[in-house]
């Protein structure tokens, strides 16, 4: 980005971001600056791809006039910790109204891609139209500023995420990579595959250690446009640590923001996968298909039940001293570590293992390890799985596909290795189209078409406001179990004054586990880049991006009946939950009414 005035708190159109738009069906690339219209398009990130999306007219996912926008944040490739995302936006195969029209969505990946991207002066790609062969965008600097190049990829196709990117590495020194895997090759048949971005320590190590965007298929959509990689090419430019920037840092490492995400010997509470213990004590961990049997099985996937069969180690993202990794390796007979196996954070763990019914660790290992390999967003993967079981645990004489029920292994990984290759269309499209075929759609965990993540919707109304998955979008997943209050006003204000807020970091490029609060996030802009904002500015442009997300599902076809949660949820309270049931139809009726009562006048004045 370009600053036109040496003044902290200049005019939006007097800050210029660096944009290639690329026509894959001609092989035409346009270089420009851009500037900036308002705000949301200074912060970067979906605040300013979800504009772009507005202006274009999309009724199916995969066509010519679908976008795939590639951008960063403000703070990304800044000396920021965790100022690292890159963006994905599009409209998605996956997240669609009930009239079938596509929704449009992000999905955002850290590693060190977003860096490198950055450093080449490059700050956002817009791929229009479709390639006829495969190929791959190299992004470099040169010395009249960034370039970018269409390069041939045949030689990646069939390679995992990880293959593709160790055969780039040897091609492309001082690189990182954001790359597809065997299910984003087969986007006709998979709807949400991710895409995989290159770590340092994975180029250093040679493990498989790739961070994901993975939400709303993203990685289909580069496998629809046949671009199989991104590539970006540049000497690390890191500027110069501001005392104010240090001072962040310094929370965000040691803080209690990120204290849930760090290791317990550095003062924190353990990661992600802390979260089996105190979801598992009330009895709303996600099991079967999330439906808790109240019973102590998952238990044997708690950290500390595994730390005799393997080394278990906390890594990072570049620079990042929260060291949220967990990554998992075999214990050799002197106690050393060993060949390195996955790494196990909260969502793949659950939904891939318990919610599965499997409670075996080294079972929980090779399902994970396959999903990252084939390239699919654990989530979405996990919870279709889910539904499948469930379904042929209830109709054992008509079961589908292989027939797999829960806990069985070897037929549940013979399920995801056959979708990642787009053997099995009926599952890799889906839990919402799925469901509606068989006519059984009550216990598909999804909402507006996005499968859910490893929270019950049986705690969360918030859900159905969720623009890009529930957790990342809404944060309204965890407070029934903190703070178990179930009224009305509660929730209508959790979901209109607290949970929208989620979203902020996706428009300024830091990871949410480094748990910023507003005014440290606006220490870091101003430290990191010298821009100058209010916090009522800040919100203001959050909120608007956000609510800019509920316009174009409106715009997409999306009514009031797609703004509800899993009919099991009202018509099956489960009596394991240790939590109330309070979502019953007429409370969240209610609940809706009134926060459509509070969002619809913004919606109309965006």
């Amino acid at each position: 980005m370009r600053f036109l005035s040496d003044q902290p708190h200049p005019s939006p159109d007097q800050v210029l971001y660096h944009r290639f738009t690329v026509d894959l069906g001609s092989g035409d690339i346009r270089a420009e600056e851009i500037p900036c219209q308002n705000l949301e398009d200074v912060l970067g990130g979906f605040g300013r791809s979800f504009q772009i999306l507005e202006n274009h007219d999309v009724k199916e996912a995969y066509h010519r006039n679908n976008p795939l926008i590639v951008n960063t944040g403000i703070l990304t490739g800044t000396t920021v910790m965790t100022g690292l995302r890159t963006y994905f936006s599009a409209y998605s195969p996956l997240k669609s109204s009930n009239k079938g029209l596509p929704a449009a969505i992000w999905s955002a990946g850290s590693g060190k891609f977003g860096s490198i991207l950055k450093w080449t002066g490059t700050d956002e790609i817009i791929f229009n139209y479709r390639s006829p062969t495969p190929v791959l965008a190299l992004i470099q600097e040169n010395a009249d500023g960034p370039s970018l190049t269409l390069k041939p990829a045949h030689h990646l196709l069939g390679l995992d995420t990880h293959e593709k990117i160790m055969a780039l590495q040897k091609e492309y020194p001082d690189a990182h990579f954001a790359v597809i895997g065997p299910a984003g090759e087969n986007y006709k048949n998979v709807y949400y595959a991710a895409v995989a971005m290159s770590t340092v320590n994975q180029l250093k190590s040679g493990d498989d250690k790739c961070r994901f965007a993975g939400r709303g298929g993203m990685g289909s959509m580069m496998g629809y446009k046949n671009l199989i990689a991104l590539v970006a090419q540049c000497k690390d430019k890191l500027g110069k640590l501001t005392p104010t920037v240090r001072d962040v840092n310094r929370e965000i490492a040691r803080g209690p923001g990120s204290k849930k995400f760090r290791d317990q010997s550095k003062g924190g509470l353990g990661g992600t996968w802390s979260n089996y213990q105190p979801l598992q004590k009330a009895y709303v961990l996600p099991e079967n298909n999330f439906r808790p049997k109240g019973h102590d099985l998952p238990e044997r996937l708690y950290r500390e039940n595994q730390e005799a069969a393997y080394v278990i180690k906390d890594e990072s993202c570049f620079r990042c001293g929260i060291n949220c990794h967990k990554n998992i390796y075999e214990r050799k007979p002197d106690g050393s570590k060993g060949e390195f196996r996955a790494k196990f954070d909260y969502e793949p763990l659950d939904l891939l293992a318990t919610n599965l019914g499997i409670h075996d660790a080294e079972q929980a290992l090779r399902l994970v390890r396959i999903v990252d390999n084939m390239g699919m967003d654990s989530i979405s993967c996990g919870t279709t799985l889910s539904y499948v079981l469930d379904y042929n645990e209830r109709h054992p004489e008509h079961s589908i596909f292989n027939g797999a029920t829960f806990g069985q292994f070897d037929a549940i990984f013979e399920l995801i290795e056959m979708t990642g290759r787009g053997e099995l269309p009926e599952m890799g499209r889906g839990v919402k189209r799925l469901s509606e075929k068989m006519g059984e759609p009550d216990y598909a965990m999804h909402v507006k078409g996005l499968e859910l993540p490893a929270y019950l919707p049986d705690t969360n109304p918030g859900y159905a406001w969720a623009i890009a998955g529930g957790h990342m979008s809404m944060a309204t997943f965890l407070l029934l179990v903190m703070e178990n209050d179930t009224t009305l006003d509660y929730w209508v204000k959790a979901i209109t004054e607290r949970g929208l807020y989620q979203v902020r970091d996706d428009l300024i490029g830091s990871c949410k586990f480094a748990g910023m609060n507003h005014a440290a996030a606006l220490q870091a802009i101003q430290g990191a880049t010298g821009l100058e904002l209010s916090e009522d500015e800040l919100l203001a442009a959050v909120r608007r991006a956000y609510l800019r997300g509920l316009k174009l599902e409106r715009k997409q076809g999306y009514e009031m009946g797609d703004y509800t949660l899993p009919a099991q949820v009202f018509e099956e309270p489960n009596s394991k939950l240790e939590t109330p049931h309070f979502i019953t139809r007429e409370f969240f009726s209610e609940l809706r009414d009134r926060v459509w009562a509070v969002f619809d006048p913004e919606i109309q004045a965006l």
